[in-house]
């Protein structure tokens, strides 16, 4: 069985092309295409469920085509729609830090160099131009923006975001 905690999303599934079961998608990552990816994973039903890739072909930089083994008609297809495209961890390590989906990031804790355990970080807010990670506090909720530029490490294993903030940003 496949736990949720050995995936990471890549993309997501966004509706049938064509009447023999392939699907268009979006991806923040193109590790499937650098390494060897046999397979992809979804969530069906609460289950985490691999399926082996039959063909893929990019249309754009962000964009593709994937065909799944097994999946050959459109109304087969259309069942991924909108699901999130999963990778096994093991390949965690060869994609950049900008190429995971950010929501990964909820349930790890940030520790600033400085201040040490900030919290667990709750959600990850995308709604304004500067990315933040909200991490709730006893009497309100902390903001701490998810600049590369701040974040010094990252163990993927432990679920820790190891930060250097800017002096005095905890104090606004």
């Amino acid at each position: 069985m496949i736990l949720k905690s050995s995936v990471f999303p890549i993309g997501q599934v966004n509706k049938p092309h064509g009447v023999n079961g392939e699907m268009s998608f979006s991806f923040t990552s193109d590790i499937f295409d650098r390494e060897a990816v046999p397979y992809f994973v979804f969530e069906i039903q609460g289950i985490l469920v691999p399926f082996f890739l039959e063909e893929y072909r990019f249309k754009g930089s962000t964009t593709g085509l994937l065909k799944l083994e097994g999946v050959t008609t459109e109304e087969q297809a259309r069942g991924f729609y909108g699901l999130t495209i999963y990778l096994p961890k093991k390949f965690l390590e060869k994609v950049e830090t900008a190429e995971i989906e950010l929501d990964y990031f909820a349930g790890f804790s940030l520790v600033d160099a400085e201040k040490g355990l900030l919290g667990v970080i709750s959600e990850v807010d995308q709604t304004t131009e500067n990315v933040l990670f909200v991490i709730p506090t006893k009497d309100d909720e902390l903001l701490i923006p998810a600049g590369e530029e701040y974040i010094e490490d990252i163990d993927h294993e432990k679920k820790i975001i190891y930060v250097r903030l800017p002096e005095g940003l905890l104090d606004l």
